[in-house]
């Protein structure tokens, strides 16, 4: 989701089966919509109103679950990205991510919940073996799953010509940083760049949901 009017970006990316995940998605986007559409006057608030985002999806994708035994164990990763002027904040929860583009080179600025990270982390395996990991969509932390949710946020600055690129690991898993680096170089507009993602990740198998949204610094409120 991108509402340019209001400054902000989200993606969610469902789990829990395809009806489920729908439904955890849903809610994460209406929440988000709902909750950053309204106008910020500072940096920490707009940072409160972020995790506020994410622990009121929490809340309610659990209570929906227990109303709906058929929805038991949905959930979502999500991202969500507010502006207040250059200035940007990130929530991050799951294997989706968020990636900073900046004079040509890519930069991701989140950290996945995941075990193949945590793998990473500790020195047990190597990129190259992280990549094709057995294990790799092994998720450690999710929207809508535990009763308590930690939030991960990320302030920075957009400078002139920046991207921010929020995606899902249907992106990421199919297409590594240097392809989507090449992409985000091309003098395009932002909805071309989108596009070519998506069709680079589907030509390489696309077997999963394929999310990408991006905004330009010249676009941030």
């Amino acid at each position: 989701m991108l509402n340019d009017d209001n400054g902000f970006l989200a993606v969610a990316d469902g789990m829990g089966g395809a009806a489920a995940g729908e439904v955890a998605s849903r809610i994460f986007i209406e929440t988000a919509d709902e909750l950053l559409s309204g106008k910020r006057s500072s940096e920490d608030e707009t940072a409160e109103v972020v995790r506020r985002v994410f622990d009121a999806a929490h809340g309610r994708m659990l209570a929906w679950a227990k109303a709906h035994p058929e929805c038991r164990g949905m959930g979502c990763t999500a991202e969500a990205a507010a502006f207040l002027g250059r200035r940007y904040v990130v929530g991050h929860v799951g294997d989706s991510r968020t990636y900073l583009f900046r004079r040509g080179q890519l930069r991701q600025i989140t950290k996945d919940h995941s075990l193949v990270q945590q793998q990473l982390d500790e020195g047990i395996i190597s990129q190259e073996e992280a990549r094709n990991h057995a294990f790799r969509n092994i998720i450690l932390r999710a929207v809508g799953t535990d009763e308590r949710l930690v939030v991960d946020i990320v302030r920075g600055e957009l400078h002139e010509g920046d991207c921010l690129l929020l995606c899902s690991d249907g992106l990421t898993d199919m297409v590594d940083d240097h392809a989507i680096e090449t992409v985000l170089s091309r003098p395009l507009p932002i909805s071309q760049k989108v596009e070519s993602l998506v069709d680079l990740a589907r030509s390489a198998g696309g077997y999963d949901n394929i999310t990408a949204v991006i905004t330009e610094a010249s676009h941030a409120r």
